[in-house]
């Protein structure tokens, strides 16, 4: 049973927390608007009281209420309520809780007795001799009342907070753990990928014992090195990577070279580095020959067989980078930052992780940037890597 409760609240974990959440404000401004209506009706009740004990003392031709301490203790109890008694003309003839700059203002004195009017009703106090002379008792809310009112708000403002807290944590948690499932599967990889890695450099050595072409050995040789750098990168995801100053031209050169010969018959492949100043930079060689290879796959899948690919590096004083530029089919504006989320895709096969990972390796690695600087749908698209140089 605690098994099942368990598994529900994985699953359900941030739906409960947030009715949670909803819940507790709902009953907290239920309760809290309760206790204001009540605390507002005994507010009221008080000024009355106090109203109608000032009537009473009026009855004394002397004003002498000393006779009677009950009266004297209602009519000099000040409590917590803020008011502001006139006569019918609207002169105050005395004030409490309130600042003197507002009784002297003639406007701000107008807004106030608007607004304590608006809060509660004004009550007349009569004297017996006249019905000429008469004060009225303008009063608004207590200092308390009002944070009853307030209150549920802020219970409001710190149950959102708490709310979004728990999301980012829950979110967080999910993240961690399918990192650790990514990273696992990596390692598992590079592991199983091991094994038929050291025999086919066994069968190598043999075919090139044989009379079989050595050309094509050479070949094979490469693929191989090149399954080798695969697995290498595997087992490096999620572990502490090293960055070292390497030559940009170089490192970028070795991946394009390779490509040159593996790509189709009516796509070129075109590349500066060769012929400029040699650039160096931090980095990690193995994962970024990753990134590389990523937006060369990713340009000749844009082409679909036939066009061109425009690798070009650059540099300043502080930076350097690497342009990898295709004429193929282009990407909508809209896409241009989703094609590095994970699971983005626009192609029929493929888990749209490539781009994902390469932004991982430029900007936590290499602490770099990658973005897509100029694409047009049906002319095509150039993605820019950003190194700080060495």
């Amino acid at each position: 049973m605690l098994g099942y409760i368990r598994r529900k609240i994985q699953k359900h974990g941030r739906s409960i927390v947030l009715l949670s959440g909803v819940a507790l404000v709902s009953i907290s401004l239920i309760i809290t608007n309760h206790m204001a209506d009540s605390l507002r009706e005994k507010e009221q009740h008080d000024v009355e009281l106090w109203a109608a004990a000032m009537e009473r003392i009026n009855r004394d031709a002397m004003g002498d209420y000393t006779g009677d301490p009950l009266i004297g203790a209602i009519v000099n109890n000040r409590n917590n309520i803020p008011f502001i008694i006139t006569d019918e003309n609207l002169n105050v003839v005395s004030y409490h809780l309130l600042p003197e700059k507002i009784i002297q203002n003639p406007e701000f004195l107008h807004r106030a007795l608007d607004r304590m009017s608006a809060d509660n009703t004004p009550i007349v106090v009569r004297f017996w001799w006249t019905n000429e002379h008469n004060h009225i008792i303008f009063y608004g809310r207590s200092s308390t009342l009002m944070m009853l009112y307030i209150f549920p708000y802020i219970q409001m403002l710190l149950i959102i907070v708490f709310v979004i807290v728990i999301f980012i944590a829950f979110r967080s948690t999910k993240q961690d753990e399918q990192n650790r499932v990514w990273i696992g599967l990596a390692k598992e990889t590079a592991h199983q990928l091991g094994t038929p890695t050291s025999s086919l450099l066994g069968w190598i050595e043999y075919l090139r014992s044989q009379p079989i072409d050595p050309m094509a050995v050479d070949e094979m040789q490469k693929d191989l090195a090149h399954l080798m750098k695969i697995v290498d990168r595997f087992s490096k995801i999620g572990s502490d990577t090293p960055l070292t100053v390497a030559n940009v031209n170089e490192v970028v050169g070795d991946t394009v070279m390779y490509f040159r010969k593996r790509i189709p018959r009516n796509v070129t492949l075109d590349y500066n580095g060769l012929v400029i100043d040699t650039v160096k930079a931090n980095m990690n060689t193995a994962l970024f020959e990753w990134v590389i290879e990523n937006l060369l796959k990713n340009a000749l899948d844009a082409l679909q067989g036939h066009g061109s690919i425009n690798v070009v590096i650059g540099s300043d004083e502080k930076s350097v980078w690497i342009d990898v530029a295709d004429t193929g089919k282009g990407i909508a504006k809209s896409n241009w930052k989703r094609i590095f989320q994970p699971g983005f895709t626009t192609k029929t096969r493929g888990w749209g992780l490539g781009l994902s990972l390469s932004r991982r390796i430029v900007e936590e690695y290499h602490h770099g940037k990658i973005a897509v600087v100029s694409s047009e749908i049906g002319k095509g698209t150039t993605i820019r890597v950003t190194l700080k140089r060495a």
